[in-house]
């Protein structure tokens, strides 16, 4: 188990789509504890092999410290409501700011678990909204990309004030 150094926003990796898993091995599940780890050290509730840049569809959840870790490999959206709702995002490669995105209120999602099995989860509230978030992040799209060009420049430049005070 180990931490890897995440991929800070304008890495182009954040923006290229993951490939999928084909090894379901001890590598795999090595590499799901260390992309885990990363994530409870960042902190975050949500991460995705391209966040510590490793380009496979790899994405950890963990909405609460007392609740188990959900890991979903080559996780894919089958279906999704046509209500939508509102939350509030963020990025481990974009920490400190976030900002309000409409999404599918509800989700189908398929998936495979570390053993290779597939499965298919039903998720709304929070769950729906991080696997909508990591799953774009899968297909290339960072949170980014789901806000409006003024909105996006704000957070940008918000980003960018507190990268300049952390140096």
């Amino acid at each position: 188990m180990a931490l890897r150094p995440i991929v800070k926003y304008p890495d182009a990796r954040l923006r290229q789509p993951a490939e999928p898993v084909w090894q379901f091995d001890d590598d795999l599940k090595a590499l799901v504890d260390d992309i885990y780890q990363t994530m409870l050290a960042a902190p975050g509730m949500g991460i995705t092999g391209p966040h510590v840049g490793v380009l496979k569809r790899i994405v950890v959840i963990q909405l609460a410290a007392e609740e188990p870790k959900h890991v979903y490999i080559n996780p894919v959206v089958v279906s999704s409501s046509t209500d939508t709702k509102r939350h509030i995002e963020g990025s481990v490669s974009m920490p400190g700011v976030t900002e309000d995105i409409e999404r599918p209120a509800s989700v189908r999602v398929h998936y495979q678990d570390v053993g290779g099995v597939g499965h298919t989860q039903e998720a709304d509230g929070l769950l729906a909204v991080c696997l909508q978030h990591e799953i774009d992040q899968l297909d290339g799209i960072f949170w980014l990309q789901r806000l409006s060009p003024l909105r996006r420049e704000r957070v940008v430049k918000r980003y960018q004030k507190l990268q300049k005070r952390a140096v």
